[in-house]
């Protein structure tokens, strides 16, 4: 095993990307633009925007289970985890509240009254833990709500139910208290068993952690792998550019003009640098027999460092340019606590700003100053992998940890 694969060492690193006429990550308060400091001008990329790549990375290329994704809500994934949910004797930690309201006598007229407003509020609420199938009729909750009057206020939504809805929203939340009484609901240690599953399926939640609030309160994982914004080596000198197309969105406008106008931000050059950290201590979690048992594999850290390795190859976008991957070195600790302070080792690895003149990559060469890879002389107990080195040389092998 690798080094810097290890999930129980506790691993610093700092990785360089550039890019040349492209907009690495737009800020939407600023009509797009890309983002910058405005007392420096230096530029920034979120963290945000560099997990959302590796997100889709992993998903797209690995075929990993990511949890932040557009293709099925959260609390669906959330639900399906509850349902399949074992105790440590195999039996289900509990069980969500489904009421058919077409077989309840009471809410089977309302529906049958087609009251779409009814149908559209339902349908509204999965921030309130509900999910409603109109053409089943089945409404389904994981919440926390058990009494007539606590069911009243979730179905209320985010404010004051309308008006015309209070009396059959009232009747729905009488069949719902009604069915809760016959009701497993799951305790402390199933919500663990649960938050634990969860960890298990989905890369991203057992990486970078995850907010599993929605419905029924799941709390909080901390993410073991965190990182900070990416911040320019140089300030960055933005431009918004016209640009035509030879396309007319009303026919009405065809008789007097040809092409439209539009806008495209772009960033001539700008070296970005960006620091990590995975800590192994929250890389674990413990499981339905109450082990603690590691979650964060060493295929999980592999899958990582490929990631940012080839973090634009399978994302590429006229929007943002060219962007290239351009140095990462991970400082790998022989105690999980670590060996040395994070900010020195990342001192080791510097590169000289040019002032904003830069166009081109090159233009560095000169100024950086990076160890090559193996044990780091200044701090005993920590190891340098040059995954991919700033100043390599394509054809010549980098100084990795044997076995790297």
């Amino acid at each position: 095993m690798s080094d810097y694969c290890d999930p129980n060492k506790r691993h610093d690193f700092v990785f360089f990307f550039d890019v040349t006429n492209g907009n690495p990550n737009g800020d939407p308060d600023a009509g797009n633009m890309p983002r910058v400091d405005p007392e420096t001008m230096h530029g920034i990329v979120t963290d945000v925007c560099i997990k959302r790549k590796v997100r889709d990375y992993v998903s797209a290329v690995l075929n990993r289970h990511i949890f932040i994704q557009s293709e099925t809500a959260l609390n669906t994934m959330i639900r399906e985890a509850t349902q399949e949910a074992k105790d440590a004797k195999g039996k289900p930690v509990g069980s969500l509240l489904e009421v058919n309201l077409l077989k309840e006598e009471e809410t089977k007229k309302l529906l049958e009254q087609e009251d779409s407003d009814l149908v559209d509020h339902l349908k509204g609420l999965e921030e309130q833990g509900f999910e409603y199938d109109s053409e089943a009729g089945l409404l389904v909750y994981d919440g926390d709500a058990k009494s007539a009057r606590e069911f009243s206020v979730a179905l209320a939504g985010d404010g004051e139910a309308p008006e015309h809805l209070k009396a059959a929203l009232k009747i729905v939340a009488s069949a719902l208290a009604k069915a809760a009484k016959d009701r497993k609901k799951i305790d402390p240690e199933g919500r663990r068993v649960v938050k634990h599953d969860l960890c298990k399926k989905y890369y991203d939640i057992r990486m970078f952690g995850a907010v599993l609030t929605a419905g029924t309160n799941f709390g909080q994982v901390r993410g073991p792998m965190q990182l900070t914004f990416a911040r320019s080596v140089d300030p960055i000198q933005p431009r918004d550019l016209s640009i035509t197309r030879v396309a007319i969105t009303k026919a009405s406008d065809q008789a007097r003009k040809t092409t439209e106008m539009g806008r495209k931000a772009i960033v001539p050059y700008g070296l970005y640098r960006m620091h990590g950290f995975f800590n192994p201590l929250l890389g674990r979690s413990k499981n339905a027999k109450s082990e603690i048992e590691q979650v964060v594999t060493e295929t999980d850290l592999a899958d990582f460092w490929d990631a940012l390795q080839n973090l634009f190859t399978f994302d590429r976008s006229a929007a943002r340019g060219e962007m290239c991957v351009r140095g990462l070195y991970v400082f790998t600790h022989e105690n999980e606590r670590g060996n040395a302070p994070a900010h020195r080792l990342f001192e080791l690895v510097t590169v000289k700003p040019c002032g904003g003149s830069a166009r081109e990559f090159g233009t560095y060469m000169s100024g950086i100053d990076s160890p090559r890879g193996g044990p780091v002389e200044k701090y005993p107990g920590v190891t340098l992998s040059a995954l991919t080195a700033l100043t390599s040389d394509p054809a010549t092998p980098l100084d990795t940890p044997s076995g790297a």
